[in-house]
């Protein structure tokens, strides 16, 4: 488990304490993996290069898979809550799997 991230592109749900996090995807890429960020200040999204088809699911399905391993949790803990059609996407990880999370893993050193 790591400190939990400070960074543009994560939001957390004032009630909940769930985490948002923005994630632009660039579809049939060679390896699954993060390439910075993307976007302007206070637009920023953390850019996923996947290495999966935009074709019925697949890189949304291959985002989810990517992220739980990378973050140590398991895929039901990880919710698209938007974007299912577009390379801008925001996955949604409950307060308690955010606390567990290894964010070291997908925070870009800048």
């Amino acid at each position: 488990m790591s400190q939990q991230p400070n960074t543009d592109f994560i939001q957390i749900e004032t009630k909940t304490g769930a985490y948002l996090i923005d994630i632009h995807v660039t579809p049939n890429a060679a390896q699954t993996k993060t390439d910075g960020l993307y976007g302007e200040e206070g637009q920023l999204a953390l850019r996923v290069r996947l290495h999966a088809q935009p074709v019925e699911g697949q890189a949304n399905e291959a985002l989810v898979k990517w992220l739980a391993k990378e973050l140590g949790l398991t895929q039901r803990e990880i919710f698209l809550v938007r974007g299912q059609t577009s390379r801008r996407k925001q996955v949604r990880i409950e307060a308690a799997a955010a606390a567990r999370a290894n964010w070291d893993r997908i925070i870009p050193s800048i």
